[in-house]
């Protein structure tokens, strides 16, 4: 697969295949290597076991360096998204839509949560990713599949753009039924429009400053404090969305805590809790983030240029969608960095990590002590089991 690619895009592989890039990437994202040395060094280390795998070379640091800097990241773009279907083909299982937890669980309907998280960079990198005065950083935006807890859109790039202009790019593939959920940066009438039009629902959170002409108010009950119909108020809001918009507000719980929290949505037949449980689902894509930041190398980057950082984050994609197969495949039920944690470190132990991690754990629990209803006594002392023994006072 990765040879086609390097062709398909001309990469120049002379003197360090596009496997052996790739491979290593990955292994800088599964042992948590701080640089390129650590990468190199280790790599070359074990030379010997990483070219048993599809005949890896390991780089010099000037050659590993050059491939991130210059060679086109599309390449681990497109990997990804193949590798996905492959995985789709294999265990067919592995990108079926998993049932909701919670009230939303009856929805039969796609849903997906939209959102980006800020890679922070070097200064090194400020030509090409300025984010402040004095910083540098990347955006990653992500369309997540909530029933899979697997991406199905993501864009890479410098961190200048507000998330709301990255709105259109991320919903171009949603059809009629599918829900999105997102916080208030989506707000914009005339994409919402857009949604609206072509049978999309969507449930946000409203801006603060935003105006409505409430023309219905509906039965509340429970922890839902409002539930009104209505119309975006102004000339430039109503032209852009002339539909009705349904505002919601309720007790939410978070972090243990319930918060009152307002939502603004398209439909207008479900009810107000399953629009609260909806936008709750959206923290799923929280998650995501956290998920790749504490498993992944996401904070040491070993190159400075786009390319490069684009080839690390398209790479730890891929390295985090290998480790959910072998989750999936294992049937582990414990937590994923825990699962992680192992497959670090068995990286250069020759076994079958599907087989590891099904038995690791799986020992029979420990013997329970037998309950006897008189005191144990050694055979031949039974005489002087009554009798006191040892020093006494």
């Amino acid at each position: 697969m990765i040879p086609v690619l390097s062709r398909e895009f001309k990469i120049d592989t002379r003197g360090f295949s596009e496997t052996s890039h790739v491979l290593s990437l990955i292994y800088g994202h599964a042992s948590h290597a701080l640089s390129l040395n650590d990468i190199c060094d280790a790599l070359s280390v074990h030379e010997a076991e990483f070219l048993r795998v599809r005949g890896a070379s390991a780089p010099a640091r000037n050659t590993f360096s050059n491939a991130n800097r210059t060679r086109n990241p599309a390449v681990a773009e497109t990997l990804y998204w193949q590798m996905l279907t492959h995985l789709q083909t294999l265990s067919p299982g592995f990108t079926e839509y998993g049932k909701h937890k919670g009230f939303i669980s009856r929805l039969k309907r796609e849903i997906f949560a939209i959102d980006s998280t800020t890679l922070q960079l070097t200064l090194a990198s400020i030509d090409w990713a300025r984010h402040r005065r004095r910083k540098a950083a990347a955006k990653c935006h992500i369309r997540l599949n909530i029933g899979t807890f697997l991406p199905s859109f993501v864009a890479v790039e410098d961190a200048a753009h507000h998330d709301g202009t990255r709105a259109d790019m991320l919903c171009a593939g949603l059809g009629f039924g599918d829900v999105l959920l997102g916080d208030r940066a989506y707000v914009d009438f005339q994409f919402l429009a857009e949604l609206n039009t072509r049978g999309v629902f969507f449930v946000l959170r409203p801006k603060k400053n935003m105006v409505y002409t409430f023309v219905k108010s509906l039965p509340c009950k429970g922890k839902i404090l409002r539930d009104e119909l209505g119309r975006p108020d102004g000339q430039t809001s109503a032209m852009d969305y002339p539909g009705i918009l349904r505002m919601i507000t309720a007790l939410v719980e978070v972090d243990g805590v319930e918060r009152e929290m307002t939502f603004i949505t398209n439909n207008t037949v479900w009810s107000a809790r399953t629009i609260t449980e909806l936008y709750r689902a959206r923290w799923a894509i929280e998650s995501f983030f956290k998920e790749i930041k504490q498993t992944l190398q996401l904070r040491d980057f070993v190159g400075t240029n786009e390319k490069a950082v684009k080839w690390q984050v398209w790479t730890g994609l891929l390295t985090h969608l290998l480790l959910r197969f072998l989750r999936h495949v294992s049937r582990w039920t414990r937590s994923f960095s825990r699962c992680v944690g192992i497959v670090r470190c068995a990286l250069w132990v020759k076994v079958d990590l599907v087989e590891l991690l099904i038995r690791y754990g799986t020992a029979s629990p420990p013997h329970r002590p037998a309950v006897y209803a008189i005191e144990p006594i050694l055979p031949g002392f039974e005489a002087f089991s009554s009798s006191l023994m040892g020093q006494h006072g």
